[in-house]
């Protein structure tokens, strides 16, 4: 999920040049003030926590130390640790966190040279990924919680000008037959998982929520995402998009969602994106966790690395979860206007060639409405002429 943060900054982009051209809790529902805002109610409980860790293999080390695997004990979470490489380092941290009481999910990525991510471009090497992580594990006598699959679009099929990302669009958009190839490989490939004895997670960007609303796959198509869900699924619901909104977003979100993720913690090491998504600090932080738990049993934290690094962990032990959160009013509109729009857009690029073919046809009542009235009045007038001759 390192890159969920810029994957979400590019989908913002891609929206702005589009305008251009079940499981869950049962709670009160967030009341609304006087003063038009939103109070989402205390959970009163914290909810299970299950840290996304993507650090190199050679830092692993460093990060997952006896101290830091001590705190997360205490505090009951759990580990998504990114199955980066098949290495036998990576098999021991996995190891002495199982040992330590941590349960320990296997988040599936592919090498980086093959797009990291899963998506509708390679689900055939997304299954060759099991299979490789299948004789992993039996080797190295390793056991998991569950298995995430990360589904994201790939990113650098999306770089260079604003002509060849359109192009990629437009062309995209009309490859139906492509995104449902993937789809069904992608749920064969999840009951594959589940009937090796995996719970499997799934990890989705947040916008496929409004995508489902607005029952298009106008993002599926352009973007690659591939809507399959396994026995749970995870929307990355991060903040770190737009501080201003604040928890604005899980109130909006949270209702759609099966489990949460919240984040980022951490930088994602690209300056010019970071300047402009800077990381959670704790009082934003322990905001969207407090009200994260309102809404989901579990809270996915991206990522762990920068709770460690921030000195989130020994600070959660203390969290007071009996607090409510307050989305402001002038939020509580920015976020419902935002999601109105991408539907509208969704709508719109789904339902393109109908539009056309409305607009076309109503083109054509009017013209042939126009030259009716010509011809009726021209018949008129020669019949006065003849009739005054």
């Amino acid at each position: 999920m390192r890159r969920s943060q810029a994957a979400v900054g590019v989908l913002a982009s891609i929206l702005t040049f589009q305008c251009a051209i079940g499981l869950g809790w049962v709670v009160p529902s967030p009341a609304s003030s006087p003063d038009g805002s939103i109070v989402i109610p205390a959970s009163g409980t914290p909810p299970q926590l299950v840290f996304a860790s993507d650090t190199a293999t050679e830092k692993l080390g460093e990060l997952f130390t006896p101290v830091v695997i001590a705190q997360l004990k205490d505090l009951h979470a759990g580990i998504a640790i990114a199955i980066g490489d098949f290495s036998p380092e990576r098999a021991r941290i996995v190891r002495d966190l199982t040992e330590a009481g941590v349960p320990v999910t296997a988040w599936l990525v592919l090498p980086r040279d093959q797009g990291y991510y899963f998506n509708v471009s390679n689900a055939p090497e997304a299954a060759e990924r099991f299979n490789e992580f299948q004789k992993w594990t039996a080797a190295q006598n390793l056991h998991w919680a569950a298995v995430g699959l990360d589904i994201e679009p790939k990113l650098d099929e999306l770089q260079g000008s604003k002509l060849h990302m359109a192009a990629t669009l437009i062309r995209r958009a009309f490859d139906s037959a492509r995104v449902a190839r993937a789809n069904k490989a992608y749920s064969a490939l999840v009951r594959t998982m589940q009937a090796a004895g995996y719970r499997v997670q799934t990890y989705q960007l947040v916008f496929l929520a409004d995508e489902r609303k607005a029952r298009s796959t106008m993002f599926e198509r352009t973007l690659g995402l591939v809507d399959v869900r396994g026995d749970e699924e995870i929307l990355m619901i991060y903040s770190s998009f737009n501080h201003d909104l604040g928890a604005a977003w899980i109130w909006s979100y949270g209702p759609d969602a099966q489990i949460i993720a919240i984040g980022s913690t951490a930088p994602s090491g690209m300056p010019e994106l970071d300047a402009r998504y800077p990381p959670l600090n704790w009082e934003e932080f322990s905001r969207d966790l407090l009200a994260a738990s309102h809404y989901s049993p579990m809270v996915g934290i991206y990522s762990l690395e920068g709770c460690v690094r921030q000195g989130f962990l020994p600070r959660l032990q203390t969290l007071n979860w009996n607090q409510s959160v307050t989305v402001t009013a002038k939020q509580a509109g920015q976020i419902t206007g935002f999601r109105k729009l991408i539907r509208v857009v969704l709508w719109a690029t789904s339902n393109f060639f109908w539009i056309c073919a409305f607009v076309l046809a109503a083109l054509i009542g009017f013209i042939y409405r126009r030259r009716t009235l010509r011809r009726q009045r021209a018949e008129q007038a020669s019949a006065r002429a003849a009739s005054s001759g």
